[in-house]
């Protein structure tokens, strides 16, 4: 049986970190989220992908190859408009001729996700589900006998608290239904639009709730909660760097090839570290932080909960917390992010709510010395900023800010 991944996509609500990588390569525990898919994959021996790429595809193209270093082989589609999820898996008829998954690539999940499904699908059509007690957002599915009686997208109001993952197995017979299904009020073709036409024709679609992780995480500030649950997977110190005499870890950390972590460095678990970087002296590290590959974060610095991406220089004295730093920024010392709760970040119009966040930061930014940025406030990519400055808006690409 093939699976089909759905990764074409930008994630305009993980922006900036998308400006510059699709969502389904943002990094949850050192990992970008679509390896988690092929890994849940190939530990259910499905090992025939396909992928369907778009924006930016030449980044996971390198990242993953053929898939021959991740036990699975990969073919790749591209969808050069995006045209809606049916429209995405119609471009895969000539490649599946038996029952097939299809997963979307920008969901956390793990093998026994996929196992759930795999174990309890039956009927033409099956719907992974799960219960959410947020729906707001989400596709709400409501059964009837033990069957898939319709999914309504996105309701106003809370009508069930079953939701749809975006997680199916189809039979071959779907692409003719997908010929027939009409283009949605938002100019899409959606597959949820196909199968609630199998089932006003009287068709068996079923679904399966999973026990298994999915997270979806929607906005840039979601992949934190994430981050903390994949590292809570880490179950013991793994230490393939060097720790100096004097440096304390406690908890479960995982520390990279030829990383460093100097004398008088406090580093407390779940915390995930890659190769090749340079930890203190005398830096703090909390639980729920993942550290990318090439990083220096310099002496009395602390992080907290937070997502450092790879190649990042950190000046001593700074203060992050729950904030995500993406690839190949230089931070002055004594940087601070501010953090606050129940924010309301708007986004071309739109606000959007995020619990707690400190700031998000994109790629290939120079951060000058003693630079605070107010909680929520992003800055985007190719920015410089000043020493002394405070961010109290977001930054959009290229900014100079004096």
């Amino acid at each position: 049986m093939k699976a089909l991944i759905l990764a074409a996509g930008e994630g305009l609500r993980c922006r900036p970190l998308t400006l510059t990588r699709s969502k389904v390569m943002l990094p949850v525990a050192n990992r970008p989220i679509l390896e988690y898919i092929i890994r849940a994959l190939a530990q259910n021996d499905l090992k025939e992908i396909i992928l369907v790429v778009g924006y930016k595809k030449e980044r996971i193209m390198d990242y993953f190859r053929n898939g021959l270093d991740f036990g699975v082989n990969i073919s790749y589609i591209e969808q050069d408009a995006q045209l809606g999820t049916a429209h995405a898996i119609k471009l895969a008829e000539s490649m599946v001729n038996e029952k097939f998954l299809v997963l979307n690539g920008d969901n956390l999940i793990d093998a026994g996700t996929i196992c759930d499904l795999i174990k309890g699908a039956s009927g033409d059509v099956t719907l992974l589900t799960a219960m959410h007690q947020q729906t707001t957002g989400y596709g709400v599915i409501l059964l009837d006998k033990g069957k898939v009686s319709r999914i309504i997208e996105k309701p106003r109001d809370k009508i069930s608290h079953l939701i749809n993952t975006g997680i199916y197995m189809f039979s071959s017979s779907i692409f003719d239904e997908i010929d027939k299904t009409p283009i949605s009020d938002t100019g899409e073709y959606a597959i949820t639009d196909t199968i609630q036409r199998i089932i006003d024709k009287g068709g068996n679609v079923t679904n399966i709730t999973t026990k298994g992780t999915w997270i979806d995480a929607v906005h840039s500030w979601d992949l934190l909660k994430a981050n903390s649950i994949f590292l809570g997977k880490i179950e013991e110190v793994k230490a393939a760097g060097s720790i100096e005499k004097g440096a304390v870890i406690i908890g479960d950390v995982a520390i990279g090839d030829n990383s460093v972590i100097r004398s008088g460095s406090y580093i407390v678990g779940p915390v995930i570290i890659g190769k090749n970087c340079n930890i203190g002296p005398n830096t703090t590290i909390l639980p729920s932080t993942a550290v990318g590959d090439n990083c220096s974060i310099s002496s009395f610095t602390e992080i907290e909960n937070s997502i450092i991406m790879k190649d990042v220089r950190i000046g001593a004295g700074s203060y992050i917390s729950n904030s995500i730093i993406g690839s190949n920024n230089i931070i002055g010392p004594h940087f601070v992010s501010e953090v606050g709760k129940d924010l309301k970040i708007e986004m071309k119009g739109i606000l959007h709510s995020a619990d707690e966040l400190g700031t998000v930061i994109g790629d290939n930014n120079i951060i000058g010395p003693s630079v605070l940025v107010r909680a929520g406030k992003m800055i985007a990519t190719g920015c410089a900023v000043d020493p002394g400055v405070r961010v109290t808006k977001d930054l959009s690409p290229n900014s100079t800010v004096l």
